[in-house]
């Protein structure tokens, strides 16, 4: 049974445990989220959502991250109801636009206009919708990118749902892996890829790190695109800069506003320049070439 920890506070306080949770557990497949519960008051909810039997080990991890800044918070527990939630709340989401592309569920379809780009997603059991802030902020991306430069072949690097692969194919016709360490989200992005009669030219693969066979076989990259998490992509900086061809472009997301000077100073570090800089909903979206000597 799933059951969510979370605390209230401000907005200013909310951001700022989101970061210190992001830290702690980053690298785990715990989700983490902050809520506005009332504008007027402006009082969030921090929350962090797990299995029951998890929580013996996730509470005190989670008291340890506030007691320093938040020593009077108080962490509540919430028994989530078994309910698909990510479809559910996206019954109400409105399409997304990010440049030319639009991300939209089935139930949009009549909402794409004859120039679109558009990717169909529905919820599902796999991360990337469209709808957060660091997808879309790859998204347009992506798009200035194809259109600036050629690009031979790119990587998806935790492909979630399979959208920002999906989205490269579509503009251009070049080969592309996608890797997740998910097998059942690499099944998920097949599926979405076939609905978006993009039946060729993805290699879907499962692959937990930068030793599988898979990056071998298609490395160098001319375009490399990360959506995870700012403390994995600091770690893996070395390795993803190796496998991506001279002149080439990255395109990392998943990471906090907070968190973008560290995650610009490791990749500076690796041998890239940073381009710029997207800001969506609090995230950021870095943009990096490396030089062609």
């Amino acid at each position: 049974m799933e059951i969510r920890l979370y605390v209230s506070t401000t907005e200013v306080g909310a951001n700022r445990i989101l970061e210190l949770m992001s830290f702690a557990f980053g690298e785990e497949d715990y989700a983490i989220a902050t809520t506005e519960i009332d504008e007027k008051a402006d009082i969030w909810e921090a929350s962090i959502y797990l299995m029951m039997a998890d929580e013996e080990d996730v509470r005190p991890r989670f008291e340890a991250c506030l007691e320093e800044e938040f020593p009077e918070a108080s962490i509540e527990r919430e028994v989530i109801p078994d309910i698909d939630w990510i479809a559910k709340s996206l019954e109400g989401l409105k399409p997304v636009r990010a440049g030319r592309f639009l991300v939209h569920g089935s139930h949009d379809r009549d909402k794409v206009q004859p120039h679109d780009l558009a990717i169909e997603i529905d919820a599902g059991q796999a991360f990337g919708t469209g709808h957060h802030g660091t997808t879309a902020g790859c998204l347009e991306v992506i798009e200035d990118v194809v259109r600036s430069r050629k690009i031979r072949n790119a990587l998806d690097l935790g492909t979630g749902s399979g959208v920002l692969a999906i989205a490269v194919r579509k503009m251009v016709r070049i080969p592309v892996l996608a890797t997740d360490i998910d097998p059942i989200a690499v099944r998920v992005a097949r599926e979405n890829a076939r609905r978006n009669q993009v039946v060729e030219g993805i290699d879907f693969r499962t692959a937990p790190g930068f030793h599988s066979t898979a990056f071998g076989q298609h490395a160098p990259f001319d375009l490399i695109i990360a959506n995870i998490l700012a403390r994995p992509l600091i770690k893996m900086a070395p390795q993803l800069v190796a496998h991506l061809a001279p002149g080439g472009t990255v395109i990392l997301s998943g990471i906090l506003a907070s968190q973008r000077w560290k995650v610009i100073a490791a990749y500076s570090s690796a041998g890239l320049s940073h381009v710029r800089t997207i800001w969506r909903n609090g995230w950021v979206t870095i943009h990096f070439t490396r030089g062609k000597g």
